[in-house]
């Protein structure tokens, strides 16, 4: 029977589809080393330079993390829980001013156990096409019907509402803010709209814009002033903040039902208890001096033509895509090309994604180069 996955490979491979997971030596800031080639580091989440920080690591061990274990070894409805977990949900809450916080294993945990158990049999989901494979997976779980709107479409979405809504008991809208393959924003105020009028809920995936918009680093939805309007939120701590996890925050009755129904809490074993002492030592002493450098950040974003930290660079085909990395590799810059399924075919990209050290000088050779292929990043 291995033929079958040995011609599904092959198939794979013919078509620059093939993907494998590539070693490297170390991470050193915003560079990368692979075979002793110093690389600028364009594909990292580490948009604040937190993971990989030696000097922080130490800092954290020498203010008390050192006594926090490095595995949990069971499931929190198991077991119990220890404080730091609850420290670090009641933190994030009242961080938010929500009604409650739970803690994931990851955004992947959070949104496969959210948007398969909110929505049920006889519930309708209405979901932004390009959201993340996570939400999909959810989505598929679950025994509800869902619809996927054409991408930020708010007239599409309304047209939908319109027709399908009262023809389901509970309804939910689930979007992305910042899109983590094309870095542009949702219209949050028109989905909170919507919401309000076709008595629907509203959960918003900010696991690239938590760490990085508003003032205190909450997200694209405390920009906008609009944080109380959602009813439920899921933030990461995996990207900005350089640790692990994620967690979903909001509505007291909605964190108690996930306690209750959501399989991928229920039956994970919980986040080393180290990991949950890192994020909530990074959210409460790091964190808040992050401003200035999370603003020249974005800034730098929108002068590449994107609306967030994160810009990508559509090619079009597999093969120009890996081509293209490969002509970056050579010229010093660690970029990794997304294709299919993760982006709709024919549009396979690099998505370069900023962190809070790069400079516009660093970006100057890159910018020559796809210049000069005729190339140019997503408006």
């Amino acid at each position: 029977m291995l033929y079958v996955y040995e011609n599904k490979i092959n198939e794979l491979k013919k078509h620059a589809h093939f993907r494998f997971i590539r070693e490297i030596e170390r991470k050193e800031g915003k560079y990368i080393y692979i075979n002793g080639e110093k690389l600028l580091n364009l594909s990292s989440n580490n948009y604040l330079n937190f993971a990989d920080n030696k000097e922080l690591t130490e800092k954290f061990y020498a203010q008390g993390g050192d006594k926090y274990s490095p595995g949990s070894a069971s499931a929190r409805l198991l077991t119990g829980t220890l404080p730091v977990y609850k420290q670090l949900e009641n933190l994030i809450t009242d961080l938010y001013k929500s009604g409650g916080t739970l803690l994931f294993n990851s955004g992947y945990h959070a949104n496969v156990g959210i948007n398969s158990s909110l929505a049920g049999k006889g519930d309708v989901i209405f979901s932004d096409k390009l959201n993340h494979a996570s939400i999909i997976d959810g989505m598929r779980l679950s025994e509800a019907k869902f619809f996927r709107y054409p991408h930020n479409n708010m007239e599409a979405l309304e047209k939908l509402l319109v027709r399908e809504r009262n023809n389901f008991k509970n309804a939910v809208i689930v979007s992305e803010s910042v899109f983590s393959m094309d870095g542009d924003i949702a219209d949050l105020a028109k989905l909170v709209e919507l919401k309000n009028k076709y008595n629907c809920l509203l959960v918003l995936d900010e696991a690239h814009a938590f760490g990085v918009f508003g003032k205190t680093g909450l997200g694209v939805l405390e920009d906008l002033g609009l944080l109380k309007d959602v009813d439920l939120l899921i933030g990461t701590f995996g990207k900005a903040i350089g640790s692990m996890g994620a967690f979903a925050t909001g509505k007291k009755i909605l964190i108690d039902y996930l306690i209750n129904s959501a399989r991928s809490f229920i039956f994970s074993t919980a986040l080393p208890p180290v990991n949950i002492a890192f994020s909530k030592w990074i959210i409460e002493n790091e964190l808040p001096q992050t401003y200035e450098k999370r603003k020249k950040m974005l800034e730098l974003g929108k002068k590449f033509g994107s609306e967030s930290h994160i810009i990508p660079v559509i090619i079009g085909s597999n093969e120009k895509t890996v081509e293209m990395c490969d002509i970056l590799y050579k010229n010093g810059y660690f970029t990794l090309p997304i294709r299919p399924p993760t982006v709709p075919q024919g549009t396979s990209r690099i998505r370069l994604s900023l962190t809070s050290d790069i400079e516009e000088k660093d970006l100057e050779k890159l910018c020559s180069i796809l210049g000069s292929t005729n190339k140019t990043t997503k408006n």
